[in-house]
């Protein structure tokens, strides 16, 4: 969200609501800010997936030296990194690790985004709002309707354009902020990288910080 295109797909779609090109990005930050200094209360062990601890332990391992102390002697007593020998890898093995993590990664998206279309399809969106104009529920059921119908940043701007109408202004701001943060497919993704722990860390800190910043925007423009 914190790039040019979602910003001018954001004014394109809202026009005449320019204090959506501050409230979107700002949101952004702050939950991204948010979710950083929660995650970094988990140690890396607990935090990352077996996988990928596993690529981390082929540059420096970890049984030796911290995540934020490698390299950079910031946290704790400074700290020699540990350099291995340059390798390059064949050409085949780099092609089958790429096309491995890449079927991979399709098939998570694949399965998000049959997910999401089997939900819109069978539940109607209008049980979702006819909520719309209470100021805390509006902001409860777009954060769900975000989760189960966001398609990506740069989109969903235009998706909620058609019930933009019909809802608060911090139910908008929570659809716009939260689907690119944690919808179905990410949340698939999440499995790839974070353990379950940090998974349902991340969706419960994303989703206390949009529900507190959707109060805030209702609690400024109603």
């Amino acid at each position: 969200m914190l790039n040019p295109v979602v910003i001018a797909s954001t004014w394109a779609a809202f026009p005449n609501q320019p204090w959506l090109l501050a409230a979107r990005p700002l949101g952004a930050l702050l939950v991204a800010l948010t979710l950083s200094h929660l995650l970094r209360l988990i140690p890396e062990a607990e935090l990352l997936t077996p996988a990928l601890l596993a690529e981390r332990r082929l540059s420096q391992p970890l049984t030796q030296v911290g995540l934020l102390e490698r390299s950079s002697g910031l946290v704790g007593a400074p700290v020699q990194a540990i350099t291995p020998p340059t390798q390059r890898l064949p050409l085949g093995e780099v092609l089958q690790h790429s096309s491995r993590e890449f079927l991979d990664l399709t098939a998570l998206l694949v399965m998000g985004c049959a997910i999401a279309a089997l939900v819109q399809t069978l539940m109607p969106r209008s049980w979702l709002l006819a909520v719309g104009g209470a100021p805390t529920l509006s902001v409860l059921s777009l954060m769900l309707l975000a989760v189960v119908v966001s398609v990506c940043s740069s989109v969903d701007a235009f998706l909620a354009l058609g019930f933009a109408a019909q809802i608060t202004p911090g139910a908008l701001v929570a659809f716009l902020v939260l689907g690119p943060v944690m919808d179905l497919k990410l949340l698939g993704l999440f499995g790839v990288l974070f353990k379950p722990k940090a998974i349902a860390l991340t969706a419960a800190g994303a989703s206390v910080m949009v529900l507190l910043l959707g109060q805030w925007v209702n609690l400024i423009r109603l």
